[in-house]
């Protein structure tokens, strides 16, 4: 209560603001999703490979759960990360949820709860969802549209049914911005580069160029499409790629167009796909792209993709389902991940127990408690010291 008695309530004051054209009414995305994943994800290799390879990486990413400073082995919490609902796995859902982020920038999960207890989660579609924002700027519902159904999901009570999650965009309160629209002009131009290579395949392998007539007079009508069907016919396509064109007196070839050498054509597309992979935070090294020497090994280039790319997007999903799902149970719950699981920081890992085994100033409990272990309940204190509580 305030000091004359009136109720007080927290709120933004700029959050109205962002209102001012859209109040109540659904705010569209500005971008096409259809045309970013189908000229990204499934006609090109490289932002294909980048998809997969964080989305696959960071569903792989064991949960821990905490309650304060203890950590759980059961829960009802873990046991539905683990069966999210009846269609899918645990790393099947999160590996689409890292998925949309990457080719929308947003992903939204729904939960179906029974009593206020959620029993199910399931992903939804970016492109189908739709912020409604209400008179204080932030989400009041979110409108899901398949074909020529709406179903508006109302953001209200203790557990709101979406959980929306979204990459930081500059220009835009309610919807992030994806990597590869980033890369959006790389990514053209490697499209292209390939589109490119197709035709010159599909024309004969070599650049367009014209055929000139030096003799005296103009070819006939006949003369004309005589050559022109030998033209298609036996110079034309992939398999007569390289075969020698035979000139009959009068007739010389004439180059109409850069070669491939002259454009730097392959240098070009393995830049366009360096700047692609960099959008999304991928080492070049790991997608087999040549040239590229920042990494000493592969084994350093993908610990730098677990601790620059990888994990700080677990890190951040992991904190807003947490704080989305964790009241449900009335207990102060943290759900954080696994790091000592994960194969490629295993030297760190290593190298870290090397250092901490060295250190003859720490007692052993002060060791483990370093390490991440806490102290060992069932050890005795040793002699003459006493016992470190956890």
């Amino acid at each position: 209560m305030g000091i004359f008695g009136k109720r007080e309530e927290k709120a933004s004051r700029v959050g109205r603001l962002m209102t001012v054209e859209s109040l109540g009414r659904p705010v569209w995305t500005p971008r096409d999703y259809a045309s970013l994943a189908r000229e990204g994800y499934s006609k090109n290799p490289i932002v294909y490979r980048a998809v997969r390879m964080i989305a696959e990486a960071a569903a792989s990413a064991p949960w821990l759960l905490y309650e304060g400073e203890q950590e759980l082995d059961t829960h009802p919490l873990l046991a539905l990360m683990r069966r999210p609902n009846p269609a899918q796995s645990g790393a099947g859902l999160m590996e689409s949820i890292y998925g949309h982020l990457m080719v929308a920038g947003n992903a939204y999960l729904e939960v179906v709860a029974i009593d206020g207890v959620p029993r199910e989660i399931f992903a939804l579609r970016p492109d189908r969802m739709k912020v409604v924002p209400g008179a204080d700027g932030w989400p009041r519902a979110f409108h899901y549209t398949a074909g020529a159904r709406t179903v508006e999901f109302v953001q209200e009570g203790d557990l709101p049914p979406i959980l929306h999650l979204s990459l930081f965009h500059p220009l835009n309160d309610h919807y992030g911005f994806a990597p590869i629209e980033a890369a959006q002009t790389s990514l053209d131009v490697h499209n292209a580069s390939g589109a490119w290579t197709k035709a010159l395949l599909d024309n004969a392998a070599r650049p367009s160029g014209a055929l000139v007539y030096t003799g005296e007079g103009n070819l006939n009508d006949e003369q004309f499409a005589r050559l022109k069907a030998e033209l298609e016919d036996g110079y034309a396509g992939a398999r007569n790629a390289g075969r020698p064109l035979l000139l009959e007196g009068g007739l010389d070839w004439k180059t109409m167009a850069m070669s491939p050498r002259d454009m730097d054509f392959i240098e070009a597309k393995r830049e366009a796909a360096r700047e692609i992979a960099l959008a999304f935070g991928v080492p070049p090294m790991l997608l087999g792209i040549p040239g590229d020497n920042t990494y000493a090994n592969y084994r350093e280039a993908n610990r730098a993709f677990w601790r620059q790319t990888v994990l700080p997007l677990v890190a951040r999903t992991a904190q807003s389902l947490g704080n989305w799902l964790g009241g449900a149970w009335g207990q102060e719950l943290r759900l954080s991940y696994d790091a000592d699981q994960i194969d490629a920081l295993s030297t760190e890992r290593e190298a870290l127990w090397d250092r901490v085994a060295s250190a003859d100033f720490l007692t052993r409990d002060e060791k483990r408690q370093a390490v991440g272990y806490g102290v060992d309940p069932e050890r005795k204190p040793e002699d003459g010291a006493p016992a470190v509580e956890g």
